[in-house]
């Protein structure tokens, strides 16, 4: 009777051994990012995932005993997605109690875990798609198995990617600390870091399995092992070369032409999101950016950038404002985050006020804010939850295809989350975007997303070839050069002014003069060797 227990307890632990071993590693992948940061654990935390669903599809062909679970090759991917979106977006807990909106404690618990366990699903159907893709192809070579992974992933980056639910690239996860690697994202874009990160976790999964193939049918011979050391040596050798390539890339110098410096200035106005709805808000907001306007002015700057809606009013009232009053009187360019009007609606816009104190351009927020400006399932949620603005107007996005036009030339204009799309920042700088400007408020959340949404400028940075400066309501506010350096970085909660020079640059990287051609290369490349192999079997 003891031995039967003990078989059956083996027997479920056994059971189990696919979860949770997908649900470690996909912590792992989710340790990678703010506020841990170990991002050398992305070169290896897809690895044990990659070996399940291949042995696990392997298995349900052959009756084999290479996977301890043949008949669940999904579930385990699905929790894996889980673990990495999840613990990685994480900080948009930090909107709880949303009390000071009016929302009781309550239903804002209930909604912060239903938005954040709606886009952790997200990540786990994504997950569940790709791995359902790798079953199907499991028995294809391992070098081709590399390859389609590695392609399908890249593919579901970007189909995810072009909707308004994105933040969680294979990419981020090492921004800012490895800055060589991700100047790969001047050849492509995001999807060519996304890629290799991939392809080493796949090359060291194959080389696992192909010894534990061995292993289970007692034939490991010296053959096999040089082979499990060939897959550990192409890894090795890839992530060497890739990194080589992004130093040659990271180590070009930035030419600084006198003519093209531009000193900016940055207020970050520290004000609590919590008075937004308030006349003492604005108060503090009028006072602390104009008080900043007037510090920086009179250093010689240029130019001085504020907060996604440093001064939360409509665009028509901007002008009898003290801050406008002090563009007209000290002659300094000013971009002022405020709410521009589109009908009976509203838009998050950056305004610029030139040295007359007249509106020059205007650029629109055309990605919105999930679980804030844009709700999952907003009809039902609509009528329980208030947006986090001081209006009551309907908010809307601005135009996908804008440019904005500065006294100094153009610019790639970013509100807040748009942080996370390449595309915006591609575009504006293939357009003649010379410099770029990010304006956001991210108050609303944890401490550890503003970290995060820092690491998704410096990214920007680096595949456009452009300065940045990015001013924010309480940071982290900073200035970015073209290699992703951080030249400065404001405190957090704190109120702050900083002029920097920056550089107008007109080059032109692979990325944006082409945007992302690997991955359709990718795709067209894998689908095209798995059409011969099949051809060929046949």
């Amino acid at each position: 009777m003891r031995k039967k227990q003990s078989k059956q307890h083996r027997e479920g632990l056994t059971s189990l051994l696919p979860y949770l071993i997908a649900l470690a590693s996909g912590i792992l992948m989710g340790l990678t990012v703010a506020p841990v940061g170990a991002w050398f654990l992305a070169w290896i935390a897809l690895a044990p995932l990659w070996a399940l669903v291949i042995t696990s599809s392997k298995s349900k062909n052959q009756s084999s005993h290479i996977s301890p679970s043949p008949h669940l090759p999904i579930p385990p991917s699905f929790l894996w997605g889980i673990a990495y979106h999840g613990i990685a977006l994480s900080w948009i807990t930090g909107i709880h109690p949303m009390t000071w909106l009016g929302v009781p404690w309550l239903p804002s618990l209930a909604i912060t875990l239903f938005c954040w366990g709606f886009i952790s699903v997200l990540g786990g159907i994504f997950l569940t798609i790709w791995a359902a893709v790798m079953v199907r192809l499991g028995g294809q070579k391992s070098w081709l198995r590399v390859l389609i992974g590695t392609a399908v992933w890249c593919g579901l980056e970007s189909l995810w990617s072009a909707g308004p639910l994105w933040w969680t690239s294979l990419a981020y996860t090492q921004s800012p600390h490895n800055l060589v690697i991700v100047h790969l994202g001047q050849l492509s874009g995001p999807n060519t870091v996304t890629g290799a990160i991939v392809a080493v976790n796949g090359l060291i999964a194959e080389g696992w399995i192909n010894r534990r193939s061995a292993a289970d049918t007692e034939e490991i011979t010296s053959a096999s092992v040089r082979l499990f050391n060939k897959y550990l040596a192409t890894a090795t050798g890839l992530l060497v070369t890739l990194h080589l390539i992004g130093f040659i890339l990271y180590s070009r110098p930035i030419a600084q032409p006198p003519e093209a410096a531009l000193k900016v200035g940055i207020v970050q106005g520290n004000i609590p999101n919590r008075l937004l709805r308030s006349s003492e808000g604005f108060r503090r907001a009028e006072e602390n950016y104009t008080t900043g306007y007037i510090t920086l002015a009179n250093q010689g700057v240029d130019a001085v950038l504020t907060a996604e809606g440093a001064l939360p009013i409509f665009q028509r009232d901007l002008m009898a404002t003290a801050l406008v009053a002090a563009v007209k009187e000290k002659l300094v360019v000013a971009w002022i985050g405020a709410f521009g009007e589109r009908g009976r609606s509203y838009t998050i816009s950056l305004f610029t006020f030139d040295s007359e104190g007249e509106i020059v351009s205007r650029y629109d927020k055309a990605k919105l804010v999930p679980l804030g400006e844009y709700i999952p399932f907003e009809g039902i949620l609509g009528g329980i939850i208030q947006r986090l603005s001081p209006l009551d107007a309907h908010q809307v996005p601005g135009s996908a295809n804008q440019v904005f036009d500065t006294p100094f030339g153009r610019a790639i204009a970013s509100i807040c989350y748009e942080s996370a799309f390449a595309e915006q920042f591609r575009y504006q700088a293939a357009a003649g975007g010379q410099f770029i400007l990010s304006s956001s408020n991210d108050a609303h959340y944890t401490q550890w997303m503003p970290l995060q949404h820092h690491a998704q400028d410096i990214m920007r940075a680096i595949e456009t070839d452009r300065w940045s400066a990015r001013a924010t309501n309480t940071g982290y506010s900073a200035f970015i050069d073209p290699h992703g350096r951080t030249l400065w970085i404001s405190g957090y909660n704190t109120y702050e002014t900083h002029a920097q020079t920056i550089y107008r640059r007109q080059t032109k990287t692979l990325y944006v003069r082409w945007g992302d051609w690997l991955t359709p290369l990718l795709l067209i490349s894998s689908g095209g060797f798995w059409l011969f192999e099949k051809v060929k079997r046949n």
